[in-house]
């Protein structure tokens, strides 16, 4: 398994990204290529002891900043390291492609070098939320905010495939977010979706509402990207806001610290549970290629565990398993 790291996308880029390779070339039988300003990055890898043989530079002399626009960049700057992933990604020099840095630039670049599978209209991303149960998925959260029917049809399809072989659960239900669960609600292209989804060979349960993608009821949820990245925000906003007045609540009496630190492994269980570090990244559904999309303040352990999922993808074959799907779709 060979893995592309940008290793100049993310808030804390080389030395995050860096470090993650370390890890996952020391845990994981892969080769990995730090795909960055050379200078900067070896300097970073000098800071590790006993650094693997198994990582390597491949030099780039630029990257995208996240104040850009991804289809401006991408096309004007050919160096650039998200770019140059891509590009290693399309001539087989490498398996996947993990990056941490501006999102809409890997959507661009992946789609333009790599292309879409065979009969899939429009990339997804797809991330996974924690529930009480199963985790659930969400897609589209960023790669697409001008969807048709047809487009989260897609995703649905693309989401069923990587439930069920990533997952690991033979018959996942899909829903569709929606402001309720009737039929007559939302907006025309939701309508038509529904429509589409209710005549498909999917475990389609209809409409579903934003509490559903905590509480476990649904396994698959569908969106534009535009709705879903608005949804992803807020979710870890509220997250990071409860875990903060939790921590001044607790520190308030000597009661409440006791208390706090007798329930410790209790908090560290759940923050484990809750964190996008453990995830790794998200999946760009849809490209002739695999790339993670990591968060931009992934750390170390994030990058090691987005190194980890992009090798379950290619392992499971998701991508011939995606086209397998549409394909069947259209008969």
């Amino acid at each position: 398994m060979r893995v592309a790291l940008d290793a100049m996308g993310g808030d804390d880029a080389p030395g995050s990204i860096v470090a993650g390779a370390v890890l996952a070339a020391r845990e994981y039988d892969h080769q990995i290529i730090l795909v960055g300003d050379q200078s900067l990055v070896a300097s970073e890898l000098e800071k590790h002891k006993n650094v693997p043989k198994t990582i390597s530079i491949h030099h780039s002399g630029s990257f995208v900043r996240m104040d850009e626009s991804a289809t401006i960049a991408i096309r004007k700057k050919k160096d650039a390291s998200v770019s140059v992933c891509a590009e290693l990604m399309r001539e087989k020099v490498v398996d996947a492609m993990v990056t941490a840095g501006h999102t809409g630039a890997a959507v661009v670049a992946c789609t333009l070098k790599n292309r879409l599978l065979e009969g899939v209209e429009r990339p997804g991303i797809a991330i996974l939320f924690p529930t009480l149960g199963t985790p659930t998925l969400l897609l589209d959260v960023g790669a697409n905010i001008d969807v048709k029917p047809v487009h989260l049809y897609q995703y649905a399809l693309m989401g069923d495939v990587y439930f069920r072989y990533i997952m690991r659960k033979s018959r996942p239900s899909v829903g569709i977010l929606n402001i309720g669960e009737e039929e007559s609600k939302g907006t025309d292209y939701i309508k038509e979706a529904h429509q589409l989804l209710s005549k498909s060979r999917l475990h389609f349960i209809g409409n579903v509402e934003g509490r559903d993608i905590f509480n476990g009821r649904v396994d698959i949820v569908i969106c534009d990207g535009f709705v879903g990245n608005v949804v992803l925000k807020v979710s870890e906003s509220i997250a990071d806001v409860i875990g903060k007045l939790l921590k001044q609540e607790l520190k308030k009496s000597p009661m409440t610290i006791l208390g706090s630190l007798l329930a410790k492994p209790a908090f560290d269980a759940l923050k484990k549970e809750v964190d996008y570090a453990e995830q790794g990244g998200a999946p760009l559904l849809g490209i002739n290629g695999t790339c993670i999309i990591s968060h931009g303040s992934s750390n170390a352990r994030a990058i090691k565990n987005a190194v980890r999922v992009s090798a379950e993808f290619v392992k499971y074959e998701i991508n011939q398993h995606i086209m397998d799907a549409i394909k069947s779709s259209s008969e």
